[in-house]
């Protein structure tokens, strides 16, 4: 059960969603993860088996490794230690390049690390540019 002092500031959930934004963008699997608690879980695309603990959650993002996105914050809606968020990712993959609006659920402990994170997309919403 929450309480006052265990729920984090709007600004501390709004910094950890800029900082996974910058995350992404890096293609580093490790600086995405350690935005996360260490019993977090995952579950991208919603509907996908959950990833649970900080390994399982690097592992997940090591597809990302050594590649470049682009990332743009769309809008994000706070409340309490929730956000919603909605997003825009563009992949260069080979000759091609896809974009992505995704829409992420993200739960936060009271330091602002992700505890929960549901990836509200479905491969029918890629675009290739």
């Amino acid at each position: 059960m929450s309480t006052i002092e265990s729920i984090p500031s709007a600004d501390t959930v709004r910094a950890t969603v800029t900082a996974y934004m910058a995350a992404l963008e890096s293609g580093s699997s490790t600086t995405i993860a350690a935005l996360y608690a260490d019993d977090a879980t995952l579950e991208d695309p919603v509907g996908s088996e959950p990833k649970v603990g900080r390994e399982a959650i690097t592992t997940f993002y090591s597809a990302l490794d050594g590649t470049s996105q682009k990332t743009e914050l769309l809008a994000v809606k706070i409340s309490g230690a929730n956000a919603a968020f909605h997003f825009r990712v563009t992949t260069p993959m080979g000759g091609t390049t896809y974009e992505v609006e995704p829409i992420d659920v993200m739960t936060f402990d009271d330091r602002g690390r992700i505890t929960s994170m549901r990836a509200f997309w479905s491969p029918a919403d890629m675009r290739q540019l």
